[in-house]
């Protein structure tokens, strides 16, 4: 199984891209682009400029020898999906990031479901899935167009009325489409009580595209190391194995720095990476 790790450039500058070096050093095969998660990111817009950043990307990874495997389309917090305005919005950076996807050579982008209610008890859940499924049904027009797979993630918000790996992947069963599949977040499911390995065998191969790699507290969702936290991470390896999954254990956190000396920096790194090896190995 190949490991992956989540990367937000700061900045599009060749200092910033040249990081890609440094995690085929440490020994990461893959890359999770999260560059268009930030809507006011530097590689928004398309224009010619814009287009030669993705192009110097795509060089980068390929000289180095790491692979983008996934990006993250556009998310903002607190959400803003309340009105058609909203929602047109967000429906052309969606296009904007599936458009970037492929310039990086890459066929998986991660998406969140539109919460037009945000997060208040209660919700219309039948306007919070019609909200959903015109909007989706739209966007996979396009992202078959691009050759782009949709990867629908699960949610850690209980008020949501498509949060967990079971609902996410029942509302991805409705399009019966190659380019709508799912990504497991393991933080998320563990703060809907919802072990990630149980969630690996609910979603299954043909189903579950990409993973968000993290761990947590059971209760909050905070992005920790593997290992830190409360997720058995023998158990959904095992799951990953069992189900024949083929893709990349990337993980959607990393050491923080904290003011550390660099030396003492690439050494937690180094070891966060062993680590995810070993867990990877206990299948």
């Amino acid at each position: 199984m190949q490991i992956g790790i989540m990367w937000r450039p700061k900045s599009a500058e060749i200092t910033e891209i040249n990081r890609l070096y440094e995690y085929k050093r440490l020994g990461y095969d893959c890359v999770d682009f999260q560059a268009f998660m930030n809507t006011e990111s530097p590689f928004y817009g398309f224009s010619g400029d814009v287009k030669q950043i993705l192009k110097s990307v795509l060089q980068t990874a390929r000289n180095a020898g790491i692979i983008i495997n996934q990006t993250h389309g556009p998310w903002c917090w607190p959400p803003r999906n309340r009105t058609k305005e909203e929602r047109k919005e967000r429906f052309e950076k969606m296009i904007c990031s599936l458009e970037g996807t492929a310039m990086l050579g890459c066929q998986n982008m991660v998406v969140h479901p539109l919460m037009p209610f945000e997060t208040v008890p209660d919700q219309d859940a039948e306007q919070f899935m019609s909200v959903n499924y015109d909007f989706f049904d739209k966007l996979l027009v396009q992202a078959q167009k691009i050759g782009v797979i949709l990867c629908l993630e699960n949610m850690p918000m209980q008020t949501l009325p498509m949060a967990s790996p079971k609902q996410i992947l029942e509302f991805v069963k409705i399009f019966n489409s190659p380019f709508f599949r799912v990504c497991l977040d393991t933080g998320h499911s563990s703060v809907l009580k919802v072990s990630p390995d149980d969630a690996v065998r609910t979603i299954g191969k043909d189903y579950l595209q990409v993973l968000h790699v993290h761990d947590n507290d059971g209760i909050n969702d905070l992005h920790m190391l593997p290992g830190s936290g409360v997720i058995d991470w023998k158990a959904f390896v095992v799951a990953l194995n069992q189900i024949g999954f083929n893709g990349v254990f990337s993980l959607e956190t990393d050491v923080s720095k904290d003011g550390l000396p660099k030396d003492e920096i690439i050494n937690k790194k180094l070891s966060l990476i062993k680590m995810v090896k070993d867990i990877v190995n206990y299948g």
